[in-house]
């Protein structure tokens, strides 16, 4: 992991100085963020770090932190570390990483003032604080054009980036072992989810976002994060998404299990077939729109084949009716942010390519190219508010209702893998570590 990370800084340095000399500034301020108080209140959110601070360092968790790099020196960490009685401080970085970094105490969060560069007009700065930067002087802040490069580059994982994303896989793996036997065991949402973050280690705040806990029919809803107190009378089916982190890196995972062997068990065992027949066809070069469109045509030949649409599967994807049960998109880049920048993004400069109009939902429209990470994630649902409009469409004597009632108490399916593209194909970090 050592010499990785400092070919990781490496890197960055090298992509800052590119930067820094197309854009004529001297360096960059990058703040690791401020704590942010809930209205009339002493509590603060959990902090979350600033991306752009995390792909630098694997210091996740302190506020008030700066970063000064030129790409050409040595990069200045100013850590906030105050006399404090009332909160734990984290003690100064002694880990690995801390000898890339000149590092500077910060008693007060103010006493970065006296730190800054004289000429910091002509600095730019990264970071959610724009009030505080403006009012330090600072000339460029947040600029448009610099962030579009960063962001398009942050695609393109270094090699510590990778060791830490098969990290956050092995954790979250964990748990989603656990929480499987807690299915299996007959608990609630609520104590599948303990069981997971147990298993994990990690708690509520530090994973990457809300798991998705999903007994039964709530497995119909894509987000649904409520965890129920009471187990159900019956739990039949569980639908499972839920991630971790290493460093600031993230996995994003989802299973989805039947208690029997019944039809919705066979639907499952389909998906993840039709999921990694779609995977080992994946390589360089293709551009991901393409992708979801060919799961599009598996959800087709699904519904088809398990007699729940009586119709041919072009005519299915033509008439937008895998969209009614397939409402997401295919999937998503993924590193510092489950949802990483820069999935629309076509080059440097930030030019847009929106998600095509049959699927609003689609998170990437990138070509594919080695080091890239991204979720390859389908789902089949029965969702009523998306169902309800085909009963008085043209196509409404094609649907088999009956076979949708009958599936409809599961909920839904959603099987998701985290790969890496590489020059040869893929890497399935999830699959990888035994995760079927």
């Amino acid at each position: 992991m050592e010499h990785a990370y400092r070919a990781h800084i490496a890197e960055l340095q090298s992509r800052t100085r590119a930067v820094l000399e197309r854009d004529q500034l001297q360096g960059l301020l990058i703040h690791s963020g401020e704590p942010i108080y809930a209205f009339l209140d002493d509590n603060t959110y959990p902090f979350k770090v600033n991306p752009h601070f995390n792909a630098w360092l694997p210091l996740t968790n302190v506020p008030h932190c700066w970063l000064q790099v030129d790409g050409v020196n040595r990069p200045r960490l100013f850590f906030y570390s105050p006399v404090d009685y009332w909160h734990a401080v984290e003690p100064v970085p002694q880990e690995y990483w801390a000898e890339e970094f000149e590092i500077v105490v910060l008693r007060q969060p103010r006493d970065i003032e006296q730190y800054l560069p004289a000429a910091r007009a002509e600095w730019g700065y990264i970071g959610s604080s724009e009030q505080l930067a403006r009012d330090a002087g600072i000339g460029q802040i947040n600029p448009p054009a610099l962030l579009n490069t960063l962001h398009y580059q942050r695609a393109y994982k270094t090699d510590y980036e990778l060791q830490c994303m098969r990290s956050a896989q092995k954790i979250a793996v964990d748990g989603h072992r656990a929480a499987h036997d807690a299915f299996m065991a007959g608990m609630s949402e609520f104590d599948i989810n303990l069981a997971y973050l147990a298993a994990t280690g990690q708690s509520d705040t530090e994973v990457p976002y809300t798991n998705i806990v999903a007994l039964n029919q709530h497995g119909a809803i894509l987000h649904y994060t409520t965890l129920q107190r009471k187990t159900p009378a019956s739990s039949d089916s569980f639908l499972l998404d839920a991630g971790a982190t290493f460093n600031g890196y993230v996995a994003d995972i989802t299973r989805t299990y039947a208690r029997e062997e019944n039809d919705f068990a066979a639907l499952i065992r389909d998906m993840h077939r039709h999921q990694q027949e779609l995977i080992a066809t994946i390589e360089p070069g293709q551009r991901y729109p393409d992708l979801n469109l060919q799961m599009h045509q598996r959800i087709a030949r699904m519904l088809r084949e398990h007699d729940i649409v009586r119709l041919n599967e072009e005519d299915m994807v033509n008439e937008g009716l895998t969209g009614s049960f397939m409402p997401h998109g295919l999937g998503h880049l993924l590193g510092l942010q489950v949802h990483d920048v820069a999935g629309f993004m076509q080059d440097e400069q930030g030019t847009h390519l929106a998600a095509p109009a049959a699927y609003p939902a689609l998170r990437c429209t990138r070509e594919l190219a080695p080091r890239m990470v991204l979720t390859i994630e389908p789902g089949l649902y029965f969702i009523d508010s998306l169902l309800e409009p085909w009963k008085n469409h043209t196509l409404n004597s094609h649907i088999n209702w009956a076979r949708i009632d009958a599936l409809r108490p599961f909920g839904g399916i959603r099987i998701e893998d985290n790969i890496v593209i590489t020059e040869g194909g893929i890497e399935n970090l999830t699959r990888d570590l035994a995760l079927n």
